[in-house]
């Protein structure tokens, strides 16, 4: 897919923002667990050429745990293993960067960290950070940029036609 959009979510053993009763490994960042809570079907994103993956520090076993424990199975999760969060500035708090991919090269066309992240999680907002937008055409959007009517690809999660 051309756009990437990757949420930094808290959870690892260095991490300390847990509700009471909470701990690692049974428990991420109780904020960063409400945004998995709102996340929609990746289908629809993915129709759109954007994947939305989560990015933790915590080794796979146990994101994989996580995500089953609390039915977010439909997040694609990688562990950090470099210094892809300081690099994008969500090393010391939660945070969403939006790239694009042109060619071969990459850009990062979004960034919000701390606050600000909160309305994440519906198709919509996800789609309104990346640098295509919705792809409808009643955006001003540059010449070729990809836009279709509004409702044209909506589709059931389970009816898009598979990636290539």
């Amino acid at each position: 897919r051309r756009q990437l959009i990757v949420y930094r979510a808290f959870y690892g053993p260095e991490v300390t923002t847990y509700a009471e009763g909470g701990a690692y490994p049974e428990r991420a960042c109780v904020g960063c667990s409400l945004v998995a809570d709102q996340v929609a079907h990746p289908a629809h994103l993915n129709a759109r050429n954007t994947t939305l993956a989560f990015a933790s520090r915590a080794p796979q076993a146990e994101i994989h745990d996580l995500k089953r424990r609390h039915g977010w199975e439909h997040i694609p999760w990688y562990t950090i293993t470099d210094d892809f969060d300081r690099d994008f500035d969500v090393d010391e708090w939660h945070g969403t960067n939006a790239f694009i991919r042109e060619g071969d090269r990459i850009f990062r066309t979004y960034l919000i960290n701390n606050r600000g992240d909160e309305q994440m999680g519906d198709t919509w907002n996800y789609l309104d950070i990346t640098a295509l937008g919705r792809q409808e055409n009643w955006e001003d959007s540059p010449e070729g940029y990809p836009q279709t009517p509004p409702y044209q690809w909506w589709n059931y999660h389970d009816a898009y036609s598979a990636p290539t």
